[in-house]
């Protein structure tokens, strides 16, 4: 079984791969990933070059991720062209390593997906797990842990689909508005269900 575990920024999905991996089920994070398959010499790393050109590259050969984000965020032609690029590879990289999990004898797999829906890859999992928090807790933990104000909080929050939203269209919902204790209570209960645990 293939469980995309999705939720929003400050939305306490680290605390939730932190429990599963705990219980021994591997966890293939796609931001992880997004930063390998662009590292030089591999084949993103390829394309970006001969599209974007050497501009975009820092002093040690690596991809400055700032320039190349400057570049592409006032030209939806020039993003589109990295995500056909980038996305790909990201998925390619993702169903490799778990189909190297399932080799090596698991039987369930996590994808950390945190732009699941965003990105349209419903069809890349078997069950969707959503980490659900109110939006006044999600905008109080992003403050506090980017030391950010109150305007650059709610402009990240508002630039990801409402957690709200997302409800219906998960298999299971975490409320993360309460205590660890609670969260981890929570996602054994989901897991008993699934039956991925059996106590």
């Amino acid at each position: 079984m293939i469980i995309g575990l999705t939720g929003g920024i400050a939305s306490g999905k680290s605390t939730v791969s932190h429990f599963i991996s705990k219980l021994g089920i591997p966890i293939i994070d796609a931001d992880v990933i997004a930063r390998e398959v662009v590292e030089p010499g591999e084949e993103a790393f390829k394309q970006i070059v001969s599209h974007f050109g050497t501009q975009v590259l820092n002093e040690e050969g690596t991809i400055a991720r700032k320039r190349l984000g400057e570049i592409i965020f006032n030209d939806e032609k020039e993003r589109k062209i990295l995500n056909s690029i980038v996305h790909p590879a990201i998925r390619k990289r993702m169903i490799e390593t778990k189909d190297r999990f399932y080799k090596e004898g698991h039987s369930v797999v996590v994808y950390d997906l945190p732009l699941l829906f965003e990105s349209d890859l419903r069809h890349m999992v078997d069950k969707v797990l959503l980490v659900y928090v109110e939006e006044q807790v999600q905008l109080e933990r992003l403050m506090a842990r980017d030391q950010s104000s109150k305007e650059e909080a709610m402009s990240r929050i508002q630039s990801q689909m409402p957690l709200k939203d997302k409800i219906k269209l998960a298999d299971e919902v975490i409320n993360n508005n309460g205590t660890i204790e609670d969260t981890e209570e929570q996602l054994t209960q989901i897991l008993i269900k699934w039956q991925i645990i059996n106590h």
